[in-house]
């Protein structure tokens, strides 16, 4: 998919709805399907599913490593699994319980994150996953799932019952910017290419999709042309992918919402240096927890913007390879 030369996104569901309505929808095709919250669920939208099907719904309350036990005892028993709740009470507080209830036995649950990231915004630094991607990805057999709106959040909750495994799917809080219009073709570890160019390409994940594209169009108009790839699925990357783009463009800016340490941006470098070399900037939280604020000032003060990746741009090209 090629949006173009210009971008004029409108805002669109935040991907949590999305979210909540894609399950709903899958609820009325697979009768196996259950889901497990801890009492969260008018966030994470699976109250969606619970108004529909009460009696597959359960919320365990507010004990995360119980309702990874108890998701886990119900996969084992052969229902399709959706365990849900904030990013950073799932994957932070009920890591070890994650690792040897689902990773460990390779059961077939999905994980649900919402709130992640800094925008979250005012709820604070308790309440912002900025580690769970890295905590995901270092599982063995954990696929690790960041879509970049609405479209792509409801395509992937349908793709990731399609693949026998764990998944992470990681969801936000605020309006995204709809990338998608039309829909997409969604597959799970494949990148979706955005925007051609041959100076550089930009990979982000999550809400940083649409701010790698206005950071395109502004590098256009200082006569760069840079290719944009969605990388929606952390793991496993498309590592080829990002070796064409690292042949084709001979430099790699990638920007993410979380961490430098363990996020997109490390999983990328890892393919490029095994790969094919070329020079790397990263656009991410540079190892620190953010501040309570509107999500918007928030993405400012931290260096998530669309000015962000054109000065990394602008800096990585001053390093790059002739290839």
């Amino acid at each position: 998919m090629n949006i173009g030369k210009s971008i004029n996104l409108e805002y669109g569901l935040p991907t949590r709805d999305a979210f909540g309505e894609a399950l709903r929808e899958l609820g009325h095709k697979n009768d196996k399907l259950v889901v497990v919250d801890g009492d969260v669920s008018d966030s994470t939208r699976t109250a969606y599913f619970a108004k529909a099907f009460p009696d597959r719904f359960f919320n365990v309350g507010i004990a995360e490593s119980n309702l990874v036990g108890v998701a886990s005892g119900l996969a084992a028993s052969g229902k399709d699994v959706v365990a849900a709740s904030f990013a950073c009470f799932l994957l932070c507080n009920a890591y070890d319980q994650i690792r040897m209830g689902i990773a460990f036995p390779h059961v077939n649950v999905k994980l649900v994150g919402s709130h992640a990231g800094i925008s979250v915004g005012e709820d604070g630094p308790s309440q912002m996953a900025i580690e769970d991607i890295a905590l995901g990805t270092s599982l063995p057999n954990f696929s690790v799932v960041v879509p970049a709106d609405g479209a792509a959040t409801q395509a992937a909750t349908a793709a990731m019952f399609e693949h026998d495994g764990p998944v992470y799917l990681r969801t936000g809080r605020p309006k995204f910017p709809v990338i998608y219009p039309d829909g997409l073709d969604f597959q799970l570890g494949k990148a979706i290419h955005l925007r051609e160019g041959r100076n550089i390409t930009l990979i982000a994940c999550g809400l940083m999709v649409a701010a790698a594209l206005e950071a395109a169009e502004a590098l256009s108009q200082q006569g760069i042309e840079a290719r944009v790839l969605d990388m929606h699925t952390i793991k496993p990357l498309d590592e080829a992918a990002v070796e064409q783009a690292a042949r084709e463009t001979g430099a790699i800016v990638t920007a993410e919402e979380h961490l430098l340490q363990g996020g997109l941006g490390a999983a990328v470098a890892q393919t490029v240096v095994s790969r094919f070399t070329v020079p790397m900037a990263m656009v991410g939280i540079r190892d620190r927890y953010a501040a309570s604020g509107a999500a918007g000032e928030l993405l400012t003060m931290y260096g998530l913007t669309a000015v962000d990746i054109v000065k990394a741009a602008q800096q990585v090209l001053t390093r790059k390879i002739v290839v």
